[in-house]
């Protein structure tokens, strides 16, 4: 199951107009995860948690960009001791939110929920981090505990998309003039065939531009003619005054979560297939100004399936997550988003 949003025929840049669908939210009742969101709309900042509806999950890990802030990343190595993860973290606030992922930790302790040790639970909570302090809101807003903790008891299988949670001071289209880039978000999918689902969430704050299913930019870099193309012109009008100015400022993370159980091993593979979907919608992608992070879940027990099959729905999937990142996302502070212009 696929979902794009509809297309008018002009717009101000030049290229086909884009206006966001009205397709319902994204259920990932079946997938036995859950969303939850919580942002701080003045700071231009926020956090999205994805945690098991009512247990752990089995996890991995592929990173693209060379520019991650992660926290207990490793717990997610096929060759670490802990087998499954309570909960991910993607968070705002560049390295300061990591400290948010303790309000998801307490959550889980409150519930007896983590791995066990003598004397309780020790939740495992991987989280990766976009940075937001820049453009927009303020600097010293940075997502809190408090905040990840609210995201907890708020989660729901309906995901919310748009400029919420870690999705609320994205950008994207970031290596052109200053003032040029647009709106990223969050955005969510589902891609479904022979009894199989994937989900992909998706936090769209990426360098590159974005582009649809038929290749076109749909958000990113601005000139005065329209979108300057980032790919090509970082390909054949280099320089390091124009476009070296904002490194370590740019990232997509991604959750793909399978219906079926995979291994760790397997989920590792699919997290790394999965980045097909960014290099088709997101160019450039996984640069070195990017701290792409793709995470791959599944559940522990159930009905497997052929990894060929998860590897393609996963990417089907991601790529409409990322699509409907930027589709969703309204402006703010003179930077436009594709949701400004929705049209009844």
């Amino acid at each position: 199951m696929r979902g794009e949003g509809g297309r008018d025929a002009t717009d101000p840049h030049g290229q086909e107009a884009t206006r966001v669908s009205r397709d319902p939210a994204p259920d990932f009742g079946a997938l036995g995860v859950v969303v939850g969101h919580s942002t701080d709309a003045q700071g231009a900042t926020g956090l999205t948690v994805v945690r098991g509806a009512s247990g752990p999950m089995r996890a991995s890990a592929a990173i693209l960009g060379r520019a991650t802030g992660t926290r207990e990343l490793d717990a997610l190595s096929p060759t670490h001791l802990v087998d499954r993860i309570d909960a991910l973290l993607l968070t705002g606030g560049s390295a300061y939110g990591l400290a948010a992922a303790d309000g998801v930790m307490r959550w889980m302790e409150e519930r007896g929920r983590g791995f066990p040790v003598g004397g309780g639970v020790v939740p495992i909570v991987p989280a990766a981090v976009i940075f937001d302090l820049a453009p927009l809101g303020r600097y010293d807003a940075r997502p809190s505990a408090a905040m990840a903790y609210e995201a907890c008891e708020r989660a729901a299988a309906l995901v919310e998309e748009g400029s919420v949670g870690a999705g609320t001071g994205a950008t994207v289209g970031k290596a052109g003039p200053i003032g040029g880039a647009m709106k990223g978000g969050v955005g969510a999918a589902l891609a479904s065939a022979g009894g199989v689902t994937v989900g992909a969430v998706a936090v769209v704050n990426a360098f590159g531009d974005v582009r649809d299913g038929a290749g076109r930019i749909i958000a990113g870099a601005r000139g005065p003619d329209g979108f300057i193309d980032s790919e090509r012109a970082l390909r054949e009008q280099y320089s390091p005054e124009r476009f070296g100015g904002r490194p370590m400022q740019n990232t997509t993370l991604a959750v793909v979560v399978a219906s079926v159980p995979l291994s760790r091993i397997e989920l590792q593979q699919v997290a790394r297939a999965a980045s097909a979907a960014l290099l088709r919608r997101i160019t450039p992608a996984g640069t070195s100004f990017d701290g792409d992070v793709i995470f791959a879940l599944a559940p522990l027990e159930g009905r497997g399936a052929g990894i060929l099959q998860v590897e393609t729905l996963a990417v089907a999937a991601l790529e409409d997550a990322i699509e409907r990142g930027v589709r969703r996302a309204r402006g703010r502070d003179g930077v436009p988003g594709l949701a400004d212009e929705v049209s009844a």
